[in-house]
């Protein structure tokens, strides 16, 4: 009877759960739907854009990049995005799920979360555009040789990165051009004056590094001067003020942005979002203002100085 009673309530957990499955599902492709006919619409008034503030949308992107994406695609005329995305989660809210479900393209994506290919497939049919899915931790030493492997070197449309931590060294060691566009996150707290990272630690974890979570990856400036030199213009940021956009300088022609000053960046560091935590992880909500006090012990690459410093020999 034991046995009966176990096996009906493994049956009434499946059934529920297949329903909550295709609710999930039929809900996701109505937003897609909905999402696609804006952007249709939008698309009437690009040639008028002059800030990515005007196009920032989110469908399954964190804050708005969805929106941006599909602008910055439709003005270069590409239906068809080859794209690597680098920190996606199980790729329920990322910045190249709409671009995939939208065409099914060539694209390349890379995680540390355990059973990462396992976790997408069931977010997306990741055979319908040969989705190439890659679990592992990704540094300045092995992304070549991991780009190289499936051929994400050669013509790559759209390039994403976001891992909370040394961003700017995997990206330093990309070659020039290594994409027409790309997105990659930078640290607001860090302000517009300070050219600074912190440092090339394999496997850097943010939380571990410092409590208050509020010490990882680089700031505005240092990315902007960084890309700079793999030819890649910065064209703007997402409102949430995390994000920074970029153009290969081959294809500005195909923009009509008011393009930023690079010297003058204070707009795109004006974040508002508190995520700070407490030395128990408890979340306390420091306020910006507070932010480099806070984590003025935390070491920084301080890349004007070419040294490690702590942050407290900048703010002195």
């Amino acid at each position: 009877m034991k046995l009966v009673k176990k096996i009906i309530k493994s049956i009434k957990i499946k059934i529920i759960s297949k329903f909550f499955r295709g609710l999930y599902k039929k809900l996701e492709e109505q937003k897609f739907d909905n999402a696609n006919t804006l952007f249709e619409n939008r698309a009437n008034n690009y040639e008028k854009v002059l800030d990515l503030d005007e196009v920032n949308f989110k469908v399954f992107s964190q804050n708005g990049e969805d929106g941006i994406i599909n602008y910055m695609l439709h003005q270069m005329n590409i239906k068809k995005p080859k794209f690597v995305e680098i920190g996606v989660g199980d790729f329920s809210e990322c910045n190249t799920r709409f671009i995939y479900k939208k065409n099914y393209p060539e694209g390349l994506i890379i995680d540390v979360i355990k059973d990462f290919k396992k976790k997408v497939s069931k977010i997306e049919d990741i055979w319908k555009g040969g989705l190439n899915i890659i679990e592992g931790q990704v540094n300045n030493e092995n992304i070549n040789q991991i780009l190289e492997k499936d051929k994400f070197n050669i013509d790559v449309d759209l390039f994403s990165i976001d891992i909370d931590g040394i961003d700017y060294w995997v990206l330093k060691s990309l070659p020039i051009d290594f994409s027409k566009l790309a997105i990659a996150e930078y640290n607001p707290y860090f302000g517009d004056k300070f050219l600074i990272t912190v440092p090339n630690i394999k496997n850097f974890n943010r939380t571990k590094y410092h409590y208050s979570n509020l010490c990882f990856g680089c700031s505005l400036s240092a990315l902007v001067q960084l890309m700079e030199k793999k030819n890649m213009i910065f064209i703007g940021s997402n409102l949430f003020r995390n994000n920074a956009f970029f153009v290969n300088k081959k294809y500005l022609k195909n923009f009509n942005l008011s393009i930023p000053n690079n010297q003058n960046l204070e707009k795109f560091t004006n974040a508002n979002f508190l995520e700070s935590r407490d030395a128990n992880n408890k979340k306390n909500y420091i306020k910006k203002n507070n932010i480099l006090k806070e984590i003025s012990d935390c070491k920084i690459y301080d890349i004007k100085s070419d040294k490690i410093i702590k942050i407290s020999e900048l703010i002195k």
